[in-house]
């Protein structure tokens, strides 16, 4: 069990070291840990997770480990999990923190973090579309997120609205699909 333990922690350790841009940027690397080498997961049940600590207030990433870690281990795989998860970005900032102050000002910090913007954008782009084709959208479907997306962005909407939105349309929609079948 404390091997096991420490093998939760170990893994979402190094999730949390290496990935820069936030819980999005770190589900690649999430699946491809879970999913891909240590099978705690299938993919399907990836993607399901997903649409779960989605809809959960917190962090993506935190969610997520609290998820695999109670999975694989209950409550302290769950808390090995978040210790993972955290403490690398707790060390991190803390250093940064102390040092920072002394060259927030220096052009070539500037010049890495205006560098660095372009490659988060895309490590969170990736996951997305992953998840989309793992989703089933297809070209049909395609509007779909990208409603819900403009709804928040533009309107103003609140995402829990779209949820609940997407779930009685889901519904409806197979229940209609029921009945069509079952009248033929």
């Amino acid at each position: 069990m404390l091997k096991s333990l420490f093998d939760i922690f170990a893994t979402f350790f190094k999730i949390g070291l290496f990935t820069f841009g936030g819980g999005y940027a770190m589900l690649p690397m999430i699946e491809a840990d879970v999913v891909d080498k240590k099978h705690w997961m299938e993919k399907n049940e990836f993607v399901d997770m997903l649409a779960i600590v989605q809809s959960v207030p917190g962090a993506i990433a935190i969610n997520t480990s609290i998820y695999v870690g109670y999975k694989h281990g209950g409550f302290i795989g769950a808390l090995a999990a978040i210790l993972g998860t955290v403490l690398p970005s707790f060390i991190i900032i803390l250093l940064i923190a102390m040092v920072f102050t002394d060259i927030q000002d220096n052009p070539t910090v500037e010049k890495v973090f205006k560098g660095m913007r372009p490659a988060v954008v895309a490590l969170i782009a990736a996951p997305l579309i992953r998840m989309g084709k793992s989703a089933g959208i297809t070209v049909k479907t395609f509007w779909i997120p990208v409603a819900a997306a403009l709804l928040v962005w533009l309107a103003g909407v609140s995402p829990v609205y779209i949820i609940i939105g997407a779930i009685i349309l889901g519904i409806a929609w197979n229940l209609i699909k029921e009945k069509r079948e079952f009248k033929r």
